[in-house]
């Protein structure tokens, strides 16, 4: 970094203050090639900024833009060893028996300040860096990615976990192979960039390769009576946001009512969840132990989700 372009080391750029927006990726059928391109595994886990400041202090949040540095102590910690004025985005993971556990990342993300030491021996969580988007106080979203992916191995490299940089190659056949052998460790996909494009917080100007136009989900919480509800509330993955399901099939109703009965749950506690088509609607909240099977779509200003099958169910 040249002298000209040094910050504050002191504080994060005062545009990087939360809520950040960050850079988001529209889905693809087949996988890009190409000159300039970049590949990276897409992990299914939460989406997190990271901000270190002076000090002690340390920020993280979630993609929404909520603060959840109460519910990763564990992450919190390791943040501080990064320089001060580091942004970081990346992922949230769980490794649970040589996989990726997305129902691990929800438990964790709805800790209560109390319940989270505990939960973070018990699911130490992993986080999986793709950008640095501020590094010594100075803001970085204006260079190009190529650059900023050679100074966040830089800033990493030294720390080890549970702070790493994803892996990245700029090889289409290693690409493909990643994306046809790493599913068994839960990894569901690529996501492609552009070595020479900035970050733009906002802008679906990345690129993602799925396996399946399925993702698994964590159910949050319900509509409807708990013996037959009538819409599930659910978190995928890289969102921390609730989303209403569409309304339910008959058998499924059935199903999930069986399911969430055997959550345990203390007391009933409502939320309330934007659906499409019908505002805000109230819900039930439900501890996040049951894992859906959902297919996702999108409309001009909403996403569809349909549950197709409870996991916990089979």
């Amino acid at each position: 970094m040249s002298p000209e372009d040094a910050g504050d080391p002191a504080t994060v750029p005062a545009g990087l203050t939360p809520p950040v927006r960050v850079a988001l990726a529209r889905p693809v059928d087949r996988m890009p090639r190409g000159s300039g391109l970049a590949y990276e595994p897409k992990f299914d886990g939460h989406r997190m900024v990271i901000l270190r400041y002076a000090g002690e202090k340390v920020l993280l949040q979630a993609r929404s833009g909520r603060i959840v540095t109460a519910a990763f102590p564990d992450l919190a910690e390791a943040a501080r060893r990064l320089p001060p004025g580091t942004v970081l985005d990346g992922e949230v993971v769980v490794w649970h028996e040589g996989r990726t556990d997305f129902a691990a990342v929800q438990t964790r993300a709805m800790a209560t300040p109390a319940r989270a030491p505990a939960l973070a021996r018990r699911l130490p969580a992993s986080y999986a860096a793709f950008d640095l988007l501020a590094e010594g106080g100075t803001d970085l979203r204006g260079k190009r990615y190529a650059v900023r992916r050679e100074r966040l191995v830089a800033v990493l490299g030294p720390l080890g976990p549970p702070l790493q940089p994803v892996p990245m190659t700029t090889d289409p056949e290693e690409a493909a192979t990643w994306y046809e052998t790493l599913p068994a460790s839960g990894v569901e996909g690529l996501v492609v960039k552009r070595l020479d494009h900035t970050y733009r917080g906002g802008v679906r100007h990345w690129e993602k390769l799925r396996h399946t136009d399925t993702r698994d989900a964590v159910v949050v919480g319900y509509t409807g009576p708990p013996q037959r509800p009538s819409a599930l509330v659910v978190v995928v993955p890289d969102d921390d946001t609730p989303l209403l399901s569409q309304p339910l099939a008959p058998a499924l109703r059935i199903t999930a009512g069986k399911a969430i009965g055997e959550v345990p749950r203390e007391g009933a506690e409502e939320g309330t969840v934007t659906g499409a088509g019908v505002g805000e609607v109230p819900y039930t909240r439900l501890a996040p132990e049951l894992t859906a099977e959902v297919s996702w779509g999108t409309t001009r200003l909403h996403h569809l989700v349909t549950v197709l099958r409870l996991r916990a169910a089979e």
